[in-house]
């Protein structure tokens, strides 16, 4: 195992980490700086595949109080209203910094404003955008400012475990494997943060790349680390339905398109949404994904099994305008966005929950820092589409700010690593190495059926104690399963085994936390608790790994630091002084 040390190491090329990798540049200039990333930098992860927008109070008529009691409301009050606040507050500033730092460009109205569309769930329409390829333009130009500087870049390095330090107070450095040549390498440095993204690949259907693991969140937990609001897994409710073969089905078609006046239609090719919520098809993304779901379970289905999107009332040269990304997939699977309809179907999106932290992006952890999709607590139980991209790019922002000062502490130091738990993670991560071959196939698809059926869209205790048999079962099946090749280099299906091997841990958690809510509250939905409860006591569940693998629950009340349920937020200013949570 090769050692090397690094001042600051990034677990994670999308948004958030590269935020931070340019904010510890600029703010502390010589530092070393180290970013891994299990593809190419810039071209893998999440933030890259983002279509629809970033969210930013910019217009005449919004603002962020506005945008934070949408954020509030559309969170069902479980939202950490200290981390909502430094979302919406910070988004403009980061907007600009996007436009005149980065150099993005952003889709513009005549008079030279940016160009803001209509997002479901929310009171105005705020989001930002470069056609529908946003996070493209995004990531680009984000990639080019990192290359443009003296920043390491561990490409196909993966994260495999969080090492402590020898007195277990703080973190020591990361192990990793070289995916290449499948040298393992542990990186120790001053300041990690893990910024590797969530991406509920345990779904049958689901919208990140095959990149997406649930890493990051698997590698806390088994470090210790709380996490939150696990229960909630948002499922976009139009991803594509392309049929059986091929992995462009649960690709996301944004929702834009429904912002814009696309109708959903069920097999019988009328529209369902009213009977549902009376914001039709420009409902939450829960209400829009439940009520798909439920003509799904009625029989009023395509002929793949999902609904229709229909766009073609509006134009077809309108809509290829507008969304000539997605007219250019659909076309590629043989649909026709612009004027005919198109197949789809709830599709894993996005987790909610993850690493408890706090707004300057520390852990429990000295020296652990965490921002974007691996945190839990900004968005409560559902995020509003366009707060994904402002989260990873304010948090990762933030947490570059905080890295930064941090290396100038007497804490910042090379910490010893805990030798023993370093050799355990090895051993452990070698060990399917070892084994006879078998079969990753059928666990993979046993647990994107289990997962579906019974820890999804609707949920029920019964269904929910089944997963949990299941993915236990499928836990200690995958611990007996090896792979062929006996090397790490450039096993895929050792990397298959690694991933698996997070996914279930992750699953558990999902369908733990999902047990222990026992009412309904924005993604999560108990079909025999359907009522939200308390607003005034809400609770969100914390949940941690202990020894023999165990995973413990708690509730804990959600502080309203801000603004209570039942009461508006008026005045900007008192809210940006109110005392934060403690």
């Amino acid at each position: 195992m090769r050692r090397v040390r690094t001042d600051v190491l990034i677990l994670g090329s999308g948004g958030a980490g590269l935020f931070a990798a340019l904010h510890v540049h600029r703010g502390a200039p010589g530092a070393r700086i180290a970013v891994a990333v299990k593809g190419l930098l810039g071209k893998c992860g999440c933030t890259r595949m983002v279509q629809g927008g970033y969210n930013a109070a910019l217009a005449e008529g919004d603002s962020v109080s506005r945008h934070f009691m949408d954020t509030i409301e559309g969170g069902k009050w479980l939202n950490d209203q200290d981390l909502a606040w430094a979302l919406v507050a910070q988004a403009p500033i980061r907007l600009r910094e996007l436009e005149n730092e980065i150099g993005c460009f952003f889709d513009r109205n005549p008079d030279g404003t940016l160009h803001q569309k209509a997002f479901a769930g929310q009171t105005f329409d705020r989001t930002v955008h470069k056609g529908d390829l946003t996070g493209i333009e995004i990531m680009n130009r984000l990639s080019e400012q990192v290359w443009a500087r003296d920043i390491e870049r561990l490409e196909e390095h993966r994260a495999l475990a969080l090492i402590p330090d020898a007195q277990g107070d703080g973190i020591a450095g990361v192990l990793l494997t070289d995916m290449r040549s499948g040298e393992f390498v542990f990186v120790q440095a001053r300041a990690v943060l893990l910024a590797t993204g969530g991406g509920p690949t345990m779904y049958k259907y689901h919208t990140p790349s095959g990149d997406k693991s649930c890493d990051g969140m698997a590698m806390a937990l088994r470090l210790g680390l709380p996490l939150r609001d696990m229960e909630m897994v948002q499922f976009h409710p139009t991803g594509l339905l392309a049929g059986p073969g091929t992995r462009m089905t649960g690709t996301v078609l944004e929702e834009g398109l429904r912002g814009a006046g696309g109708l959903l239609l069920g097999g019988d090719g009328e529209r369902f949404m009213q009977r549902y919520d009376l914001r039709g098809e420009r409902a939450t993304r829960d209400i829009v994904s439940r009520a798909i779901y439920q003509e799904i379970r009625n029989g009023n289905t395509s002929p793949n099994g999902g609904v229709y999107l229909s766009m073609g009332h509006l134009g077809p040269e309108q809509v290829r305008h507008q969304f000539r990304g997605m007219v250019k997939r659909c076309t590629d699977c043989g649909f026709d966005l612009a004027a005919g309809r198109v197949e789809v179907i709830p599709t894993a999106h996005y987790m909610m929950g993850g690493v408890e932290f706090a707004v300057d992006c520390t852990t429990e952890v000295g020296g652990l820092f965490a921002a974007g999709e691996d945190t839990g607590g900004v968005h409560g139980a559902n995020r509003l589409g366009g707060n994904g991209v402002a989260n990873a790019t304010v948090f990762g922002g933030l947490a570059g700010d905080s890295i930064a000062r941090y290396l100038t502490t007497p804490d910042a130091q090379w910490r010893a690593p805990d030798e023993a738990r370093l050799r355990q993670e090895n051993e452990a991560a070698r060990m399917p190495l070892t084994l006879p071959p078998g079969d990753l196939e059928s666990i993979r698809e046993a647990l994107f059926e289990t997962m579906w059926a019974d820890a999804g869209i609707l949920r029920h205790a019964d269904g929910l104690y089944r997963a949990l048999d299941h993915l236990n079962a499928l836990d200690r099946q995958l611990a007996h399963t090896g792979v062929a090749g006996g090397e790490p280099a450039f096993n895929l299906a050792w990397h298959d085994w690694l991933n698996l091997r997070n996914l279930l841990l992750v699953s558990r958690a999902i369908a733990t936390s999902a047990l222990a809510r026992e009412n309904s509250r924005g993604a999560h939905f108990r079909e025999d608790f359907p009522g939200p409860g308390s607003w005034e006591h809400s609770q969100f569940n914390r949940i941690r790994l202990h020894e023999g693998g165990g995973l413990r629950v708690t509730s804990v009340p959600v502080v309203f630091s801000r603004v209570q349920p039942g009461h508006e937020l008026i005045d900007e200013a008192a809210a940006a002084d109110a005392p934060a949570a403690k």
